[in-house]
């Protein structure tokens, strides 16, 4: 369920017509529904209320906007991070230190070193090289870093090849064979208080037989550390529970995944730690774009609109599906290819797609848009960097202003001998 409806024939987020933000930010502009994303983080967070003791951090990279973590840290939710880039911005949001979990293959020694400083809760290692260099910089600074190994369970998530995280011949965690030796290792070190163990086999997942089989080796692993009696206390689930991009599709709902979790984890005697992201974000927000101009093509005619690659990357990545709405919808029907203004023809959001008949200048929406959206955005062709809004109810504020190329330049230099 999302705040985004129709009243008196225009689309609305909550209580704000869409066209007066677009008329006062400028298009394109990503809108967010603070209503949804509270019943979202609310729904998740309940539904995991069945399970003796979790903790949720949210998946920053997924949306890191400010106001959007500000909202998600007064649900009660951490944050999964993955840089240091984005451990700051947590923290900026009030998000306490020790509900902070660093995840990512490639952390850095100075990145490893801004978590023990700032005192993250959980550090997730990929390798043992890297346990080895955060034990290394930790005892250096009289610390303890605080640790999962994150084991790669060679389990097929069922999702994109671009956003499986699970197979072997992924770039994540340590081989599930040699994670207990891994592990035995690892914990012998000064500076490194190994308490779990994490895994995440991918992202968009719609079926939770994966999942349950990914848990299930998890369980098997754990038995067998504590068996050599090493102490695990805390399992890192991930996340990747998926969201429905296209009108008519159907997902596990949170209270499902609930279910699955409570069942295959049951007597493990942990602390369950889950890092939702687009099942939080998802639907919370749509990207408003202007129709240009409508230009025949050989089969259907070509929407431009001014949205693009830039502002919204998935399609061109994954050739992913976002509903496209018009904002004054008029009943009337057409089958046509969206386009964006970039000079790539991977600047394609749509073919032969049936949609609201719209004309030059109208307003329409690609929904669902409110994970992995701003946060991939980028400047290529020399554009702005796009807006973002968050509504309340009948007000809305900016919650990220428009970069403008002008300001993008401004940063650049000539050197001297160009001069």
């Amino acid at each position: 369920m999302d705040h985004f409806t129709l009243k008196n024939g225009v689309l609305h987020a909550e209580d704000v017509p869409l066209d007066a933000i677009a008329a006062a930010v400028g298009t394109p502009v990503y809108v967010y529904s603070r209503a949804t994303l509270t019943r979202h983080a609310r729904v998740f967070r309940d539904a995991l209320s069945i399970l003796p003791s979790v903790h949720i951090a949210f998946a920053v990279k997924s949306n890191p906007n400010l106001a959007v973590l500000k909202l998600l840290g007064r649900e009660g939710y951490g944050a999964d991070v993955v840089s240091a880039g984005e451990m700051a911005r947590a923290l900026a949001a009030g998000m306490p230190a020790g509900d902070i979990v660093f995840s990512g293959v490639g952390k850095t020694g100075p990145e490893l070193a801004a978590g023990v400083e700032a005192g993250i809760g959980q550090f997730n290692l990929e390798s043992e090289e890297e346990g080895i260099e955060l034990a290394a910089i930790a005892a250096a600074r009289g610390a303890t870093a605080t640790a999962a190994l994150r084991v790669n369970p060679d389990v097929e998530a069922g999702t994109h090849a671009k956003i499986s995280t699970g197979k072997a011949e992924n770039k994540f965690g340590v081989p599930y064979d040699r994670a207990a030796e891994i592990f035995a290792r690892l914990d012998g070190l000064e500076g490194l208080s190994m308490r779990g163990l994490a895994v995440h086999i991918g992202s968009q997942i719609g079926n939770l037989e994966p999942l349950r089989a990914a848990f299930g080796k998890m369980g098997e692993l754990m038995r067998d550390l504590r068996a050599q009696g090493f102490t695990v206390s805390h399992m890192d689930l991930g996340g990747g529970l998926g969201v429905p991009y296209r009108e008519g599709e159907s997902f596990p709902s949170p209270s499902d995944y609930a279910a699955m979790v409570a069942g295959a984890t049951q007597g493990w005697d942990v602390t369950l730690m889950f890092e939702p992201g687009r099942v939080i974000v998802g639907n919370a927000g749509v990207l408003v774009t202007q129709v240009v101009r409508v230009k025949r093509g050989i089969e259907h005619p070509f929407v431009v609109v001014d949205a693009a690659m830039n502002d919204l990357a998935r399609p061109a990545l994954y050739d992913a599906w976002h509903d496209f709405v018009a904002v004054h919808p008029t009943g009337e029907r057409i089958t046509a290819n969206i386009v964006g203004p970039i000079c790539e023809t991977s600047d394609t959001f749509a073919m032969a797609r049936d949609i609201d008949a719209v004309q030059p200048g109208d307003l329409a929406v690609f929904r669902t848009a409110g994970a992995y959206g701003a946060t991939m955005a980028n400047t290529y062709n020399s554009r702005s960097l796009v807006p973002e809004v968050m509504v309340d109810q009948d007000r809305w504020a900016v919650v990220a202003d428009r970069i403008e190329p002008a300001t993008i330049l401004a940063a650049e230099r000539v050197p001297d001998w160009l001069d």
